[in-house]
């Protein structure tokens, strides 16, 4: 059974920094693209990925602000999140196993589509001006 735990998520001011964990289970960690999601309002974007060979994807809106960083001993993936903005304010999900389709999640009543197979159940992150 696959798991993925959220952690590390608060509330900060702007300006502030946050380290976000996600431990996995139930999969090869090893072999498996990991994800970070991001909701907030009625939308789910994909914020960023790490390859199981360590290559990177960062959406426009957070490239040189956040780090996606993998610990394959731990299995565990790490987002930190630096130089935070209010409309970072969101709920971040940890997202593994990348699919060649679409599948959707549904997340306190928003869908959300996803191109990985699992999702945990988040952690608020709020980001106060």
């Amino acid at each position: 059974q696959v798991q993925l735990v959220e952690s590390g998520g608060g509330s900060v001011q702007a300006g502030g920094s946050l380290r976000l964990s996600c431990t996995a289970s139930g999969f090869t960690f090893n072999d498996a693209d990991m994800a970070w999601y991001r909701r907030a309002g009625n939308e789910c974007p994909l914020v960023s990925t790490i390859n199981s060979d360590g290559t990177t994807y960062y959406s426009d809106s957070v490239k040189g602000r956040f780090t996606i960083s993998r610990d394959n001993a731990k299995n565990t993936v790490y987002l930190q999140i630096d130089s935070l903005k209010p409309e970072d304010t969101a709920v971040y999900y940890c997202a593994a196993d990348r699919r060649a389709s679409q599948r959707v999640f549904s997340r306190q009543g928003t869908i959300c589509w996803s191109w990985f197979g699992y999702w945990g159940q988040g952690t608020q992150v709020t980001v106060s001006s």
